[in-house]
């Protein structure tokens, strides 16, 4: 594919980084994500090959590097691919500030959710014995959260503890409260609902740090 033949930095920045996918594949790295797999897991849409592409393409312009790893290659961002923590940030805050904040049906898919929820827990707050939080959103198979003192673990069945908690909603609200675009309580009035102990139920909020940019206001 042709360049744009242009001089200019962002033109040529642009043609590395401004392909579908790409910068949600730094978002992943960025967030920890360092196996193909589980770069793939937060961006659900994206094929095996467009993945294997922008990956190669990233290797090539020295932004990440690929190494063998105990369970398969692994992929690790260079000093370059850090620098574009603050590109990221930027578009996600201009995002959050200007786009509109109602989340429609194509903007919604429940795993890189809860695979954001996963990696998000504040451990210094939740309940010190083991607990699953159940997720039933309408229209997806349950989803379960492990959570303990030292480890998150989103499963599709529950791996053996108590289901402390059940979140029961239509997707749209539970992502409306973890985008920020509204309060816990509202989301509830919304249609989420949270079963569990009164103490569970009050504190589930705080177990989690929530989107990156969720305390970002709408401009209007």
């Amino acid at each position: 594919m042709a360049g744009y033949g242009q001089f200019c930095s962002v033109a040529r920045a642009h043609d590395l980084l401004g392909g579908r996918w790409t910068l949600l594949i730094v978002r992943e790295l960025l967030c920890g994500s360092r196996r193909f797999n589980d770069i793939r897991r937060g961006i659900p849409r994206i094929s095996r090959t467009v993945l294997s592409e922008r990956l190669q393409a990233l290797v090539f312009a020295g932004a990440i590097t690929r190494s063998d790893g105990a369970y398969g290659p692994e992929y690790d961002l260079t000093e370059s691919g850090k620098e574009l923590f603050n590109l990221v940030s930027a578009l996600g805050t201009w995002g959050q500030r200007w786009l509109p904040r109602v989340a429609s049906d194509e903007d919604l898919d429940l795993e890189p959710l809860l695979i954001d929820m996963q990696r998000r827990v504040r451990f210094d707050a939740i309940p010190k014995d083991p607990v699953v939080v159940r997720f039933d959103i309408r229209k997806h198979k349950p989803h379960f959260l492990l959570l303990r003192t030292s480890e998150a673990s989103l499963c599709t069945h529950n791996p053996g503890f108590p289901e402390a908690v059940v979140i029961r909603a239509p997707l749209h609200a539970l992502v409306a409260w973890w985008r920020g675009d509204m309060a816990f309580a509202n989301a509830r009035r919304a249609g989420l609902a949270i079963e569990g102990s009164k103490n569970f139920v009050r504190d589930f909020p705080g177990w989690f740090d929530r989107y990156l940019f969720a305390a970002i206001e709408p401009a209007s």
